[in-house]
């Protein structure tokens, strides 16, 4: 009984996350602070904390990654690792992560695939230079109970940035996730902070800070990487961190690939 009254707790949750952020009027004002085809690709990868802005209406965005990672004596390959964005209206974006499969060479970790998860995310308007959205998801049991657990797995996340001087910028978010089978995890809280340095119009580097907070011992992660957007709609990326304890990996790398397709609904994410 329990275990059901945090499932529906987390539903309930979720719910007026997304009655607020559907229920907000939006003025030409505010709506002109959302990305349209006319602005560069813009992606949640390569590091943990999400972009603050969603995808312009009627585009569809694929990014994908491979990851290396060592963690306890266990070297493991992950991929492809495919986050789906599809803009479905003015300053709202449904995501889909699509399972992605890590093979464990040795060591104590499992192989298996990771599970699908459902979102969506909506920009909301807020003063200050500030960006900040809003997103509500589910993880759905369909990979391997070793890597993810078992059961449904609710969340709510807030990724926010903020310019700070010329071509810096500072990024954070905040994640909760619901593990109601899995008590030892259930809340996981997730804070994130990242400093950003834009080079030109087609290149950036950051540097982050990652922790996880449950019912055991924190972990904490530092990394780093950049990107090079060679087209407007097209980008590579790579990131490499290290854990700071021994709750968290020893170490890892990866490299990404996204893209994105405009105008898939006509021009409704021209800017008017």
């Amino acid at each position: 009984m329990p275990k059901r009254s945090s499932l529906y707790l987390s539903w309930l949750l979720i719910w007026l996350l997304l009655t607020m952020a559907g229920g907000l009027t939006w003025s030409r004002a505010n709506a002109e602070g959302c990305p349209t085809n006319s602005d560069p690709i813009a992606t949640d990868r390569p590091d943990v904390t999400n972009s603050s802005l969603v995808v312009p209406t009627g585009s569809l965005q694929a990014e994908n990654g491979i990851d290396w990672t060592v963690r306890q004596d266990s070297d493991a390959l992950s991929g492809t690792n495919t986050r789906l964005r599809l803009g479905i209206a003015r300053c709202t974006e449904f995501v889909l992560d699509v399972p992605a499969y890590a093979e464990a060479f040795n060591g104590p970790e499992a192989s298996g695939f990771t599970n699908v998860v459902v979102s969506f995310k909506r920009q909301l308007p807020v003063p200050l230079g500030f960006d900040l959205s809003a997103t509500a998801g589910l993880g759905f049991p369909s990979g391997s109970p070793k890597l993810e657990g078992r059961g449904h797995q609710p969340y709510i996340q807030f990724p926010w940035s903020h310019p700070i001087v010329q071509n810096w910028e500072v990024v954070g978010m905040f994640t909760v996730t619901w593990f109601p089978n899995d008590s030892v995890r259930n809340p996981t809280f997730e804070p994130t902070l990242s400093l950003e340095r834009e080079f030109g119009s087609h290149g950036d580097a950051f540097v982050e800070y990652v922790a996880d907070y449950d019912h055991q011992r924190p972990s904490h992660l530092l990394d780093g990487g950049g990107s090079w957007r060679f087209s407007k709609t097209q980008q590579h990326d790579f990131h490499a961190g290290f854990g700071l304890n021994r709750s968290t990996v020893d170490h890892y790398f990866g490299i990404g690939y996204s893209f994105r397709l405009d105008s898939l609904f006509g021009n409704a994410g021209s800017r008017p």
